[in-house]
């Protein structure tokens, strides 16, 4: 078995990865390959035939994974898990961050990312959510997440900055007179309305606002997300 396939994800996988999920697949390539000295223009050629057993013969699928790749590396220049040689900045080494992450293990969170792709996301939790989320910090990226809930909400209804939290969410999506309420939807649809909104703030926002929640699994972090994810497709869905 080649070193691509035993660490990389199946092709198709890679094509729909961002640099930050595929930049830690890299790294662990790096690591493994036994060479103290990396020269991304060796790395990226596409000549090894290791890679091009595992690649396919279409050339035009190869340059596209070399294309992922190459930006992956970027990512990780960037994170400093890699760096110019001293002297020779056309070849690069592991930096201490990199390798502290490799004997930790820690890259195993960065390539969760699969689980939060970037497809089908709210512009906004792309960019303030999902590399925390990235990072194992899901806390954090829980919070954000429905923090933009509450704006989007916010700013729909044109309520007060006093409105927050349950509360807003009870007067945006009231069953009688709520901004946000589909006034021809059956009774019983418009109290499920207002309570899946109140109940996810409740439940994912609330708890955070307040003290550290240990969260653990980045599968259940995703599902979280991705809840409040379709929040806002609601709140977008409002005219």
């Amino acid at each position: 078995m080649s070193i691509y396939e035993e660490i990389y994800p199946p092709i198709e996988t890679i094509l729909d990865m961002e640099p930050e999920e595929l930049a830690p697949v890299i790294l662990k390539h790096l690591s493994v390959s036994g060479m103290q000295n990396f020269n991304m223009h060796n790395f990226t050629i596409g000549t090894d035939q290791n890679f091009v057993s595992w690649a396919g013969q279409d050339n035009l699928l190869r340059e596209k994974i070399l294309k992922r790749f190459i930006v992956a590396w970027r990512w990780l220049e960037r994170e400093l898990f890699i760096a110019p040689q001293p002297g020779n900045i056309d070849w690069t080494f592991i930096t201490p961050r990199g390798q502290e992450i490799l004997d930790s293990q820690d890259f195993e969170t960065y390539r969760k990312g699969e689980l939060l792709p970037s497809d089908g996301l709210d512009p906004i939790l792309v960019r303030k959510v999902k590399q925390a989320f990235i990072r194992g910090d899901y806390d954090t990226a829980i919070f954000q997440a429905f923090k933009e809930v509450e704006i989007r909400v916010r700013n729909k209804t044109n309520l007060s900055n006093s409105d927050i939290g349950v509360s807003l969410m009870r007067k945006a999506f009231s069953p009688t007179d709520g901004i946000l309420t589909d006034q021809e939807a059956a009774p019983g649809e418009k109290v499920a309305r207002m309570e899946l909104f109140t109940g996810a703030i409740g439940t994912f926002k609330n708890p955070s606002s307040h003290r550290d929640v240990e969260l653990l699994d980045p599968k259940e972090a995703a599902d979280i997300i991705h809840t409040s994810n379709q929040l806002l497709r609601i709140i977008d869905s409002i005219s």
